[in-house]
């Protein structure tokens, strides 16, 4: 063991340890009641840091050149091997201190991995200092935000391009039924004949609105306020650093990030993220009223809608024989209520940041990268497992349309609203097809006319 102290006292550190000791307390402090912090974001702040330390030294801030060299060789080691230094970063990722474990855990690895690249001894901070050196011009006000930032903007990338797939199969799906006519219902009711062409088609269009708003959103991210410092003053930082680092942040994440035009509001305010949560919230309730139709749609197999066959994924039932249950949809529908609940904390999170810092960034960040992941497997499970598979049961279609009374409603026109409600209420009493009551109202020509497919679409 290595001894470490900070203005609290002395900790005992394993010596081969890259850590130090606010990584001891952090890790005493917060019970591992969740995940450790995100690889991701760990991976995206290494990235801060090494952008921070290049700007730092075209700034001029070490006498010594060794000292920038080594944190920014450390942070593009650990960034290359990350695998092999993952559990020097294991915290809890809800907790307190607005970051600051994080941050504080981040500069003591750089800065350890530094002092081994100068041929020092782990916790010689005489080298290279967590605090004066690894954080210099900074601080865990702005760059645990940036490093959040980069890391939703990666999630929201991967969920967006699976979405995109997503709505290409419904449009395939759209083009390959798309005079397959089916009854529409509403509240649950009989309505007018469509075809499962449009129906697919209008997931396609729901769909797209998400992504849209997926991009807004993340489009929202890449203004980062990274130069804030504490509360977003920039005290501690020079002109000189301040003109660069969001160049080489740029130059690092390959990204068109820019710098807050107010910083104090960069630092304090997190409506961006409630932004985000709210494209998720959106695009998770979609995809459960999406789901929650397919299920009913494919009810059955005898005594249901049965018009849709949905793919047989597993066996459904312990105890009785042959059941299927339609378990993709289910776990979508279960994803959705999950990323609807973390809304619900991430508003709350946002709404109780007081003053000049929110507090609470962390539940948000664990629970938008939660979402994010959620969203992207369940929506790659609903297409490769549910959505390629499925096929439309068409004779099943043909027999409801041709055996329902509410086909009527397109001979409103020629008959008159009371007029089609007497046959429509004869026909549901008698169970007999509209056309044997219509009598001589109208030729057979003017019927099969008015009761077409083509009848229920006006373009």
């Amino acid at each position: 063991m290595r001894k470490e102290h900070d203005s609290l006292g002395i900790q005992s550190v394993p010596q081969t340890a890259y850590y130090g000791i606010h990584t001891v307390r952090a890790r005493g402090n917060f019970p591992a009641v969740s995940s450790v912090n995100d690889r991701e974001l760990i991976k995206n702040f290494l990235r801060v840091k090494l952008a921070c330390a290049r700007a730092n030294q075209k700034a001029g801030r070490w006498d010594d050149e060794r000292v920038p060299m080594a944190i920014a060789k450390a942070c593009q080691d650990l960034l290359a091997h990350f695998e092999e230094y993952e559990d020097e970063f294991a915290i809890p990722a809800i907790q307190g201190g607005a970051g600051t474990s994080t941050n504080m855990n981040v500069n003591e690895v750089i800065a350890n991995r530094a002092i081994e690249l100068l041929d020092g001894q782990k916790g010689d901070y005489r080298l290279v200092n967590p605090n004066d050196d690894v954080n210099k011009s900074q601080s865990t006000n702005d760059t645990y935000p940036t490093a959040g930032h980069l890391t939703m903007i990666q999630l929201t990338d991967r969920l967006s391009l699976t979405l995109k797939k997503v709505i290409a199969t419904l449009k395939q799906l759209a083009e390959k039924y798309q005079a397959t006519l089916k009854m529409g219902r509403t509240q649950l009711e009989d309505a007018i004949p469509t075809t499962f062409g449009r129906s697919f088609h209008a997931y396609a269009s729901l769909l797209e609105r998400d992504f849209k708003r997926l991009k807004a959103a993340r489009d929202q991210l890449l203004t980062v306020p990274l130069g804030g410092t504490a509360i977003g003053t920039s005290l501690t930082a020079t002109h000189e650093y301040l003109e660069n680092v969001i160049a080489e942040l740029q130059n690092v994440t390959l990204l068109p990030v820019k710098g807050c035009e107010d910083l104090i509001d960069g630092v304090q305010n997190t409506d961006e993220y409630v932004q985000l949560s709210g494209a998720y919230k959106s695009l998770a309730v979609d995809l459960s009223k999406m789901c929650n139709d397919l299920r009913l749609l494919g009810s059955g197999p005898q005594n249901g809608l049965g018009e849709l066959n949905l793919p047989q994924r597993q066996a459904g039932s312990s105890i009785m024989p042959g059941k299927v249950n339609p378990v993709i949809p289910e776990f979508v529908t279960q994803t959705a209520y999950q990323v609807i609940g973390h809304d619900a904390t991430i508003t709350m999170a946002a709404e109780a940041g007081q003053l000049e810092l929110n507090a609470f960034e962390p539940v948000m960040f664990f629970d938008l990268f939660d979402d994010a992941r959620l969203l992207n497997g369940a929506l790659q499970t609903l297409n490769e497992n549910c959505l390629m598979g499925i096929t439309v049961n068409v004779e099943r279609c043909r027999q409801m349309v041709e055996s329902s009374a509410e086909a009527a409603t397109a001979l409103s026109p020629l008959l008159g609203y009371e007029t089609v409600s007497h046959l429509v209420k004869k026909a549901l009493k008698e169970q007999r097809p509209i056309r044997e009551l219509v009598g001589d109202r109208l030729t057979t020509a003017e019927l099969d006319q008015a009761l077409a497919p083509t009848a229920f679409f006006v373009k």
